[in-house]
């Protein structure tokens, strides 16, 4: 989830653990330690595109992450809060929970998160999108209240108590959700004939009402979209997968570590003689129906040095064109 989305959960997290004692101080370390595991985003400057992307959500992400940092990490808050009546096991008991509720919620997400590291299995329920008003602004609210509230404060417990309440059953309606846009897109492929191997789904950005498939055939990928408001019928446009065009690079270490990556949910693209992996589960760049330009796209580029993948960049105008489209949609077609 986004920046502000795991501040606020790690803030609730650390009232709910220890706010009675050392009051906002449980809401400042709680939102640090919700922070930490995105760390893991400097390896962009350090490995390469291949590398940092296999290492995002990874290790910090892990139960194995949390349960090994959180006693380092409720020390040195105990050596700094000496004063406050919460002991060592205390501050590790909330930097734990700090800590380990960010990749869970991260778990709902289509990224996903390698829970159980290092194993590489990713887990990734795709229920919420990165970003969802709806997750956080009505926590966001219940904190901002807890502030004005003295740690002794019934109302204190009451609040935070709400906003973990209304957070969690939001994260159960997603899932509900999911399963229900699941079945009409099952119901559309059934009533248009169409045989296939594989499908997954996920919510468009910023909200759960709009819903996009991803479905596997033997040659091409389908993708299609659904609102709860809709009228119309689900219709399907086809992405061949052209795998051919990797040729002998199929066998190259990163592009196989690129094709893990996807868990094989990708095409393969080739404009102006260079060649492009395209990540499919997180959809297009827009939603407008003549794009046709992914939101995850790899450059492959041979060089004397070997084979080396640019990911393209992102800017301004693909967020305009998306909203451009997305709010339209999502009032049905």
């Amino acid at each position: 989830m986004d920046s502000l989305t795991q501040i606020v959960l790690g803030a609730a997290v650390g009232e709910a653990v220890l706010g009675k004692k050392v009051g906002n101080k449980a809401m400042l370390y709680g939102a640090i330690a919700g922070t930490i595991p995105d760390l893991d985003v400097v390896a962009r400057y350090i490995f390469d595109t291949v590398t940092a992307t296999e290492i995002h959500r990874g290790f910090t992400h892990s139960i194995f992450f949390s349960v090994l940092f959180a006693p380092i990490l409720g020390w040195l808050v105990w050596r700094l809060n000496r004063k406050e009546e919460a002991t060592w096991k205390d501050w590790s008991w909330l930097m734990f929970w700090g800590l380990f509720t960010h990749p869970i919620l991260d778990a709902f997400t289509t990224w996903g998160t390698q829970l159980f590291w290092p194993l590489s299995t990713r887990l990734a329920f795709q229920s919420i999108f990165v970003i969802d008003p709806l997750y956080t602004v009505p926590f966001l609210i219940c904190l901002v209240l807890i502030v004005f509230k003295k740690r002794t404060s019934a109302k204190r417990k009451r609040l935070v108590r709400l906003g973990l309440i209304i957070s969690s059953s939001y994260l159960a309606l997603t899932l509900l959700l999911k399963g229900f846009a699941y079945q009409k897109f099952e119901e559309a492929l059934t009533l248009n004939g169409i045989a296939y191997t594989a499908m997954n789904t996920r919510p468009a950005p910023f909200n759960t009402l709009l819903w996009m498939a991803n479905i596997e055939t033997e040659d091409a990928y389908l993708m299609a979209d659904y609102s709860f408001f809709d009228r119309q019928s689900i219709s399907f446009k086809a992405y061949p997968k052209n795998h051919n065009l990797l040729g002998n690079l199929v066998t190259d270490d990163k592009v196989k570590r690129l094709i893990a990556i996807t868990e094989g949910w990708y095409t393969v693209t080739k404009k102006e003689g260079k060649l492009y992996i395209n990540d499919l589960r997180f959809g297009l760049i827009s939603m407008d129906t003549t794009e046709d330009q992914f939101a995850f796209s790899y450059q492959l580029n041979e060089t004397t040095d070997g084979l080396t993948v640019k990911e393209m960049p992102k800017n301004r105008k693909d967020a305009t064109r998306l909203m451009a489209f997305l709010w339209q949609r999502i009032m049905g077609n």
